[in-house]
């Protein structure tokens, strides 16, 4: 069979109503699947953490719509994930078939990483290729060389992440290939469960599929192509305004990441991050010249498309386009048309393969928040201090021959912004993920949670202090194993225009049975656990946004009150004095105070 590729066509032109309508059933479409893929689902990773995304796009890989419930770091990828699979099938000589269901992983081909699976459907109508439904989740295990997707921070190589899958068919003209399903089945650590999961984003793309027929049935596809076309026009032009109001000019920032602490190559540690944004007219470049060199045998190297391309892309519209200041803007593939980007070679933002990437999160973050100390020097008003990073944990173990595994996040914070305290205890930038309940955990796992709280007397000072992180114990009740990555235990989040800087994370191990605490570095790979055995992770508290002595002593002794901040912080850092006892603020003291801290 013959299949007719996408041509250029002449739309008609659309009315605003029209354009509208249309959106919302697009928007409508992409819930669905969001919805479908999330409750079928048997990972909390995707059922509760909501690690998962869910899109619509055109013949030509352009997004016109996403689950707005699911997280930025697997809805932003999509578009790329689809180009991949076009690119490496045009490799092979394939080509798609009505019936056809792609499975694809490959992070040298859009993926965002090997655990990040996207599973994508051809829409056909009447033979002719008019768009895609695709779906990402984040799955437990991969078969990579220890247990787990996450903290597999020794990886020597691609190879040593995990299955990869560069655009295999599941499905090839609607008959099951049985032969890829058995390879999952009998690769993959807690397969049930992780089959189970990518069954769930077929079933989610075959909805996703089916009312987008349905929608260019109701209207034509030439109405829904161009309502798509005017509303990333529309994206495009409000991005394009927002650039605009910034002047024209150079603005350079640099971060680092930890990297391997504990290895004494000092080409795997204290890594920089270098972002140099250049703004011209409507057009904005963000180049990472002067990041460094990739770690050829470590995982902490970033896919260019896929995670940096989305930190970038996800900072920008966070911070240009803040929903809390102007009206909501169509998330689009027209948004990113005024952005370029750039990254040499073989740095930790543009690697060559096969260089491992598998702990590409955390890095990232600090992409994007280094970009966003960058923006602060022509969008004061738009950004916040430094973010504390997360930390993601891999706990798994054997019970009988059932092989369990169980992945969970230390929520982070946000740096103070003006007008408002950073958040506290969240999932930063562009994970975005929801916090696992506890009561999830200790169902089904063989893990007890004895600690989870905010972090005490840590954040950034600040007119707006920063937020605050999150401690977070958990404890073996049989033996398993665990790995972590993370970032943030040297670096604290830094304070902007005088606001002071946060604190650095921490990793701990202990057992409530013995007197010992070992401390461990950001990141280290699988080691074995005994009963009792417990992970202590801690994780960095946001930076202070203006000066200190600014603040409100009103809302100091707020902070007090909920032991955020002790009195003795109140006094040191925000020039406020509270009496003990009677637990209100001595004005007279206060105002002398803050005269004499001011100098």
């Amino acid at each position: 069979m013959t299949v007719s590729l996408p041509q250029p066509r002449q739309l008609p032109k659309i009315d605003p109503v029209t354009a509208q309508v249309v959106a919302g059933a697009l928007n409508g479409i992409a819930l669905e699947m969001g919805h479908k893929l999330a409750r079928m689902s048997y990972s909390s990773i995707i059922r509760e953490s909501e690690d998962f995304g869910a899109a619509i796009l055109d013949a030509d890989c352009q997004q016109l719509a996403e689950c707005a419930y699911s997280t930025p770091l697997q809805l932003g990828p999509i578009p790329g994930y689809m180009r991949g699979v076009l690119k490496a099938m045009a490799e092979e000589g394939e080509e798609f078939y009505p019936g056809d269901v792609i499975l694809h992983n490959h992070p040298y081909y859009g993926a965002s990483h090997g655990p990040d699976i996207g599973i994508g459907i051809p829409i056909f109508k009447d033979e002719e290729l008019i768009g895609y439904s695709f779906t990402t989740a984040h799955h437990l295990d991969i078969g990579s060389s220890s247990p787990g997707s996450c903290g597999i921070v020794d990886a020597v190589d691609a190879f040593a992440e995990g299955l990869q899958f560069k655009a295999v068919k599941l499905y090839e003209k609607g008959v099951q290939n049985r032969q890829v399903w058995r390879i999952l089945r009998q690769n993959i650590r807690s397969a049930n469960v992780v089959v189970g999961d990518i069954e769930a984003q077929v079933a989610a793309c075959r909805v996703g599929e089916q009312r987008f027929l349905e929608l260019v049935e109701q209207y034509g596809l030439d109405t829904v192509l161009a309502a798509s076309g005017e509303l990333m026009a529309y994206s495009e032009r409000m991005m394009r305004q927002a650039i605009e109001r910034l002047p024209d000019g150079e603005y350079y920032a640099e971060g680092f990441i930890d990297g391997f602490l504990d290895d004494p190559d000092p080409g795997k540690k204290d890594l920089k991050i270098a972002v140099t944004v250049t703004i011209d007219g409507s057009d904005m470049t963000i180049d990472l010249t002067g990041t460094a060199p990739q770690v050829d045998d470590r995982p902490i190297n970033m896919p260019f498309v896929g995670t940096v391309d989305i930190a970038i892309f996800v900072t920008l519209r966070s911070v240009l386009l803040d929903t809390a200041l102007m009206e909501y803007v169509p998330q689009n593939s027209g948004l990113t048309r005024p952005v370029h980007i750039v990254a040499p070679k073989g740095c930790l933002a543009n690697p060559i393969y096969p260089a491992p990437v598998i702990a590409r999160c955390c890095p990232g973050n600090i992409v994007a928040d280094t970009l966003m100390k960058a923006l602060a020097q022509v969008a004061p008003r738009n950004v916040s201090g430094g973010i504390g990073n997360i930390k993601v944990t891999s706990y798994s173990g054997a019970l009988d021959e059932d092989y369990w595994v169980y992945m969970d996040i230390t929520e982070g914070s946000y740096g103070g912004r003006y007008g408002k305290d950073g958040m506290d205890g969240v999932d930063t930038l562009y994970a975005n993920t929801r916090n696992n309940p506890i009561e999830d955990i200790e169902a089904h796992l063989p893990l007890r949670v004895t600690r989870y709280e905010l972090i005490e007397d840590a954040s950034g000072a600040g007119k707006y202090r920063g937020g605050l992180g999150s401690i977070r114990d958990i404890q073996f009740l049989a033996p398993g194993q665990m790995s972590l990555e993370g970032e943030g235990n040297k670096y604290a989040p830094w304070g902007i225009f005088e606001g002071k800087d946060g604190t650095p994370g921490a990793v701990q191990v202990f057992n409530p049975h013995e007197e010992t605490m070992e401390d461990l570095p950001s990141k280290f790979p699988c080691r074995k656990t005994k009963l009792g055995d417990t992970l202590r992770t801690v994780s960095p508290c946001g930076g202070g946004y203006g000066n200190p002595l600014e603040r409100d002593p009103a809302l100091v002794l707020e902070d007090v009150l909920d032991e955020f901040v002790s009195i003795e912080s109140a006094k040191r850092d925000y020039g406020v004095v509270i009496d003990p006892v009677s637990l209100k603020i001595d004005a007279l003291a206060t105002a002398d105070l803050r005269q004499t801290m001011a100098g």
